[in-house]
C-alpha cells in the first residue's frame, strides 16, 4: 500500500518558494550600504534569516502562550498551526541551505550547512510523523536570540560597529543567548535523558546526536561573541586609552621643553 501524502510537504515546498522570492527581493525592499555591496547575496541572506528567525520565534513563543497545555506533552499534543510553523522552518533551512551551497566556498560554510542539516532531519520527522512537534517548537525558541544575531551581522555589514545601537545590540544579544539559547538547549537535552524510557530509540538517538552536535556549537559561537564583542571591544578601549595618555605626555614633555628653551 503507497504510503499517504503528508500535506506537511506542501508546506514545506511552499515556505521553500516564499523565502526563496523572499531572498530575490530584499535587494529592492532593503538596499545595501556602499559597505556590503560587495557582499550582496550574503545582505540579502541575512535579513532572510531575520525574517524567518521574527516569525519561527515569536510563533514559538505565541504557541506555548495560547496552547500551554503543550508543555505537558511535546510528543503527541499540538495545534495544527505548530506544525505548520515546524514545516515553514524546515523550507527556510532548505532554502538557506541551497543559497549557501550556491553563493559560498564550502570551508566557509560547512558549520552551518552541517547545522542546517541536522535541523531539517530533526524538524523534517516531527513534521512527517505529526509528533515530537511540541519539542521542536521548544527549539525554535532559540531563533529568538537568532534576531539579535542576525541584527548583529547587519550592523556589521552596514559598518556601524562603534555606534550606541551595536553596543545595545550586544548586550541584548548575549543576554538573550544564555536565556534562549543556552538554556533552551540544556532544557531539551533534560528532557530527552528524563523520558528516555517513553521515546523510542531511533528518536532517542536522533535528538540525542542532534543535541550533542548542537550543544558543543553553541558553546563554540557564545565564546565567539563575548571575544569579539566584549573582550576585544575591552582590550581595544584599554589600548585607546593607552595611546591617549601617551599622546598627552608627549604633547606635556613638547610643551616642558619648549618652555624651557623660551627662558
Amino acid at each position: 500500500m503507497p504510503m499517504a501524502f503528508s500535506p506537511g510537504l506542501l508546506v514545506v515546498a511552499g515556505s521553500f518558494a516564499a523565502f526563496r522570492l523572499l531572498n530575490r527581493g530584499l535587494e529592492r525592499l532593503v538596499p545595501p550600504p556602499p559597505s556590503a555591496r560587495r557582499n550582496r547575496w550574503k545582505w540579502r541572506n541575512i535579513w532572510t534569516s531575520l525574517a524567518h528567525s521574527v516569525l519561527s520565534g515569536g510563533g514559538a513563543l505565541a504557541g506555548f502562550y495560547l496552547h500551554p497545555e503543550m508543555s505537558n506533552d511535546l510528543v503527541g499534543t499540538h495545534p495544527p498551526g505548530a506544525h505548520s510553523l515546524v514545516a515553514v522552518s524546515v523550507g527556510y533551512f532548505i532554502e538557506d541551505f541551497v543559497d549557501m551551497l550556491c553563493n559560498q566556498k564550502l570551508h566557509q560554510s560547512w558549520e552551518l550547512l552541517f547545522h542546517h542539516s541536522v535541523v531539517i532531519i530533526c524538524f523534517g520527522i516531527a513534521v512527517l510523523l505529526h509528533q515530537y512537534v511540541g519539542f521542536a517548537l521548544v527549539a525554535l525558541l532559540v531563533e529568538i536570540n537568532s534576531i539579535f544575531l542576525h541584527v548583529r551581522q547587519i550592523l556589521l555589514m552596514a559598518n556601524l560597529v562603534h555606534t550606541p545601537c551595536y553596543r545595545l545590540n550586544s548586550l541584548v544579544n548575549l543576554g538573550t543567548y544564555v536565556v534562549f539559547r543556552m538554556a533552551t538547549l540544556a532544557w531539551m537535552s533534560r528532557w530527552l535523558f528524563l523520558n528516555r524510557h517513553n521515546v523510542p530509540a531511533a528518536a532517542y538517538a536522533v535528538g540525542t546526536a542532534g543535541m550533542a552536535i548542537m550543544t558543543p556549537m553553541n558553546i563554540v559561537l557564545f565564546y565567539r561573541l563575548l571575544r569579539s564583542d566584549f573582550l576585544k571591544a575591552r582590550r581595544d578601549k584599554e589600548e585607546r586609552q593607552e595611546k591617549e595618555e601617551q599622546q598627552e605626555k608627549e604633547e606635556q614633555q613638547e610643551k616642558e621643553e619648549w618652555q624651557e628653551k623660551e627662558e
